[in-house]
């Protein structure tokens, strides 16, 4: 793997939150995390077979090690080509390929096209873009009810889209992010407890689980701080809430992000959800001292990118700090 010093990873990682949060995803360029799927749901179709546990476990594994492993090396090998044309073409690679791995920008505006229309009064488009964000059924949500789901996906994708990216670049750089990235992505696909998934993604999902154990912490604590920033917002009681709703979550990380804004907030998020058709109870995050109102998507985007804005803000700090210790 590319060996990159303290100082030059904080810079990259500092720089790819600031060109994800400007530019975010152009739509003429194919997404990294696009030719994931493709590569995962072409691969599935020929790894999945109906067999036993065990096979399908295996299966699972072999899709799951492959598609992470390929990620990371194939980043690996793009920022080796462009470090052996020119050390700054192997910074300026490295740090854009981190960029795509993170989603603030991508996740800031999805909760603003579910705010815009419920703002306006057109229930119906707000339940379209709300089905873009969560995987359950929209079609007969209320207004408090997109809200929540819009509210819940920026919480818990604090996580995924923001910190946990830029946790493993900061440890590896694009490989290693793309990596995580990848992880993620299987998780999203297959990482499901149904009949067809159950075995065949288990190793996918525990993977994605242990990925983001750290970084799910992280991100508990600086939506807390971020807080601190937001009217109305109380980091304090976002603390305490992760202590006394987090561990409710069937997620083993989920809960922190989604109880920590819902403390903030002074609202309560969780409850029932239908997938399918088939109800199915979360349990309550926060204490709700008032109901949900749909402004909670843009206060809940202000934590977000009060998050993003301390994260970033923090790699520079962290990276000014050693330049003035090694006395560069």
């Amino acid at each position: 793997m590319l060996i990159y010093s303290l100082e030059e990873t904080l810079w990259m990682a500092a720089a790819a939150l600031a060109i994800d949060r400007i530019v975010g995803d152009p739509e003429r360029l194919v997404h990294p995390v696009v030719l994931f799927g493709r590569w995962i749901r072409w691969a599935e179709t020929r790894m999945y077979t109906e067999s036993t546990a065990r096979h399908s476990f295996l299966r699972g594994l072999l899709l799951c090690a492959s598609t992470t492993v390929g990620a990371g090396a194939a980043a690996w090998c793009i920022v080796s080509a462009a470090s052996v044309l020119h050390p700054w073409a192997g910074y300026a690679v490295n740090t854009w390929l981190i960029s795509t791995t993170i989603a603030w920008k991508g996740l800031r505006d999805a909760g603003v096209k579910v705010y815009v229309p419920l703002s306006r009064g057109n229930l119906p488009e707000a339940r379209t873009y709300t089905g873009y964000i969560v995987g359950r059924d929209t079609h007969s949500l209320n207004e408090a009810e997109c809200a929540r789901a819009a509210v819940e996906t920026l919480a818990e994708n604090t996580v995924d889209a923001v910190v946990s990216p830029v946790v493993f670049a900061l440890i590896g750089g694009a490989p290693l992010a793309f990596l995580y990235r990848a992880a993620n992505t299987l998780d999203s696909m297959v990482g499901y407890r149904n009949a067809r998934y159950e075995w065949f993604g288990k190793a996918s999902a525990r993977l994605d689980d242990a990925l983001n154990y750290i970084p799910a912490r992280l991100a508990g604590l600086l939506l807390s701080c971020a807080a601190a920033f937001c009217a109305g917002a109380s980091g304090l009681r976002a603390l305490r809430a992760v202590a006394e709703f987090a561990h409710l979550h069937p997620s083993p990380n989920s809960g922190i992000p989604e109880s920590a804004v819902a403390g903030a907030l002074g609202i309560r998020l969780g409850g029932v959800n239908t997938y399918n058709g088939v109800p199915s109870r979360r349990a309550s995050m926060g204490w709700g001292e008032r109901p949900l109102r749909i402004t909670d998507i843009m206060r809940a985007v202000s934590l977000l990118e009060w998050s993003g804005a301390l994260l970033t803000g923090g790699l520079v700090c962290a990276a000014l700090l050693v330049t003035l210790l090694t006395g560069a």
